[in-house]
């Protein structure tokens, strides 16, 4: 059914502002773990390999001792990967930063957890731009047909199991990259003395997204108290294994206030075909408000809307706590949803969308829009 994509070079969607960025300050990049950090760092080197010089990763002893001694190449980028599990890291590229500024430009990466550590110190604070790497997305991959939107649906938006395309090499793929996350970086990061059910709470999260998350329900589920259940969730947001989402207010509906929907990064984790299809939208509108604040400061959030009589609009993308628009998702081609027109009345969103997987695309009415969800992602701008 799907066929290898051959692994030619994409020029990721943040290239031209790391461009930019480097001109003034350090470009930090953070992101989920094996979305292609380090690829997209090397992409600035001539010759663009981890043979390069001017490419120093703190888990080869070579480059360590460099480093440490501050014997860095006299080459006018520096790629720091991994630099962040040095204790004193921060200081260290501070002064790197201080004495060679005029001279020398530094891009750093690393895993989930140099997001995690930048956090816990401000010597750093006005000397550098942090930015958030996504999974591919439609528009960087060029998307223009079902079939390529399949595969993307399917084997997900990380560069590896995309490109493999194999059925066989996709599944020992997250079963790797979940044994890191679990074993790795929340090993590393995190007080949890019982990994393993913290395991098992990242391989049922799957069958949850899209759906009010409970938290009184996982911790029903894997016995274990209230705030340990809340703990372990927020350890896997913040190592980018998933995300929630909180809903929209409008004091002419009876919104809920309290519930958070669940989402993850790696939407080819998910079963269900709507489920599934969502968790890809919502990651695509993620990475619209991740992009518009790492790279214009503007003030965005990715929300949901629904009243207390279950009428609810997938998604709500708000800047500067204005809305700019909302989202439907529908796996195939339906009519209008009637919450849509329920809610065009009584919220201020100037724009519905309702995108889906098959063909038609038609406006019923003012403010709302029926379309398929590649010609949504290039009519809106999506990155």
């Amino acid at each position: 059914m799907y066929k290898k994509v051959k692994s030619k070079p994409i020029h990721r969607y943040l290239e031209p502002t790391i461009k930019d960025f480097l001109e003034d300050k350090m470009v930090f990049i953070g992101g989920p773990r094996q979305v292609g950090k380090t690829t997209l760092c090397l992409r600035f080197l001539k010759p663009a390999t981890v043979e390069n010089a001017a490419y120093l990763n703190w888990d080869d002893i070579h480059s360590q001792g460099r480093i440490r001694n501050g014997a860095l190449p006299a080459t006018p980028l520096v790629v720091l990967d991994e630099i962040h599990k040095f204790k004193n890291w921060r200081n260290l590229i501070k002064g790197f930063y201080d004495k060679k500024k005029n001279i020398q430009k530094f891009l750093v990466t690393g895993s989930a957890r140099l997001d995690y550590y930048r956090r816990s110190g401000d010597s750093l604070l006005g000397r550098y731009y942090y930015l958030r790497l996504h999974p591919f997305s439609v528009s960087e991959l060029k998307i223009e047909t079902g079939q390529d939107l399949e595969s993307l649906l399917h084997f997900g938006g990380f560069p590896e199991p995309f490109y493999t395309q194999s059925e066989r090499k996709w599944k020992l793929w997250k079963r790797q990259r979940l044994y890191q996350i679990i074993r790795d970086d929340i090993r590393d990061l995190e007080s949890v003395h019982d990994l393993s059910q913290l395991e098992i709470l990242a391989e049922n999260l799957p069958e949850r997204v899209g759906s009010p998350l409970s938290i009184n329900n996982i911790a029903g589920d894997l016995s274990i108290n209230f705030r340990t259940a809340e703990n372990w969730v927020s350890i896997l947001e913040r190592i980018y294994f998933c995300y929630r989402i909180l809903p929209f207010g409008n004091p002419k509906i009876n919104a809920v206030k309290k519930e958070k929907k669940l989402y993850l990064w790696d939407w080819s984790s998910i079963e269900g075909i709507g489920a599934r299809f969502e968790n890809l939208v919502a990651s695509h509108l993620l990475k619209f408000c991740h992009y518009l604040e790492d790279t214009e400061g503007e003030m965005m959030e990715l929300r949901f809307l629904r009243d207390i009589d279950k009428r609810e609009i997938d998604f709500v993308v708000l800047k500067n706590h204005r809305p700019l628009f909302a989202v439907e998702c529908k796996s195939g081609e339906k009519k209008v949803s009637p919450h849509i027109h329920y809610f065009k009345q009584r919220t201020a969103i100037p724009m519905f969308y309702q995108v889906h997987l098959g063909k038609a695309d038609f406006a019923p009415e003012e403010k709302i829009r029926v379309l398929p969800f590649v010609k949504f992602c290039q009519e809106v701008g999506l990155p």
